[in-house]
């Protein structure tokens, strides 16, 4: 290996090997002393990329932990798990599941999946633009359900949470519910169902409905009308159509075969 590909493997573990005791030893060996005494500067823009980052993918989990500490656990993520693409925005994605595995934060169980909601609603953000085609619903009224498939808007996704996950994320970002009545609902066990999709250029959460979960699912998985309805059973499809067109999470309807 050349001593450039070495000082450069260096300068990597110094960003994003932790702890960097052994990192700067390393880089030690390799860079002049100009650059060496601009190690830390190097680890402090990283570590000011992270927490940027992740504070704007993750305003609900910022005001639930409180700035030190997610500073913190921003660095920890950085260095457990640096990002792959050059577009920071796209990294923090693995941040649920290191939330979940952390025995210090075991004792507010739900922030795995505060987490996790957060991360679906800063993906729907960025998610491909679709687009309406409301012409196609007459679709609906000319063919078979067992033929026919539901177009939903970019960024759709469901989360199955054993805690009001809905309600807790809602309640830091706007108006209501209050953080009374969320505590409540903690106390009490309430578990929600959230639906996230994106209406033009801003992403939506709700509660889903009875048996919606189950439905937007089937679609997304690429399963026909038919085939999704079958998988839920609870759900009003005929209250369901016109709610998810008004509210842009259905765009149109097309054939499986066309």
């Amino acid at each position: 290996m050349s001593q450039l590909a070495q000082q450069q493997q260096a300068l990597l573990a110094l960003l994003f090997d932790w702890p960097n005791a052994d990192a700067s030893k390393n880089i030690a060996a390799f860079a002049d002393p100009t650059w060496v005494r601009g190690q830390k500067v190097y680890q402090a823009n990283g570590h000011a990329l992270a927490c940027s980052a992740l504070r704007a993918a993750y305003p609900v989990l910022v005001q639930l932990l409180g700035d030190e500490s997610f500073d913190a656990l921003a660095r920890a993520l950085w260095h457990s798990h640096p990002p792959l693409r050059g577009d920071v925005a796209q990294w923090g994605g693995a941040l649920a599941d290191w939330v979940r595995a952390s025995d210090q934060l075991a004792c507010e169980p739900y922030l795995a999946d505060v987490a996790a909601l957060e991360w679906a609603l800063h993906r729907a953000a960025s998610a491909a633009d679709g687009l309406s085609d409301p012409a196609s619903f007459a679709l609906l009224t000319e063919h078979d359900p067992t033929d026919l498939l539901l177009v939903l808007a970019p960024g759709s996704v469901c989360l199955c949470s054993a805690w009001p996950v809905v309600s807790i994320v809602n309640a830091h970002l706007q108006p209501t519910p209050d953080l009374t009545q969320v505590g409540q609902l903690l106390r009490d066990g309430v578990a929600q169902e959230a639906l996230v999709w994106r209406s033009g250029l801003r992403p939506l959460v709700r509660e889903a409905l009875m048996g919606e979960a189950q439905f937007v699912t089937a679609l997304l998985a690429g399963q026909t009308l038919d085939g999704a309805l079958e998988q839920a059973t609870d759900l009003d499809i005929s209250a369901w159509l016109p709610m998810a067109v008004q509210t842009g999470l259905l765009l149109g309807a097309r054939l499986t075969k066309y």
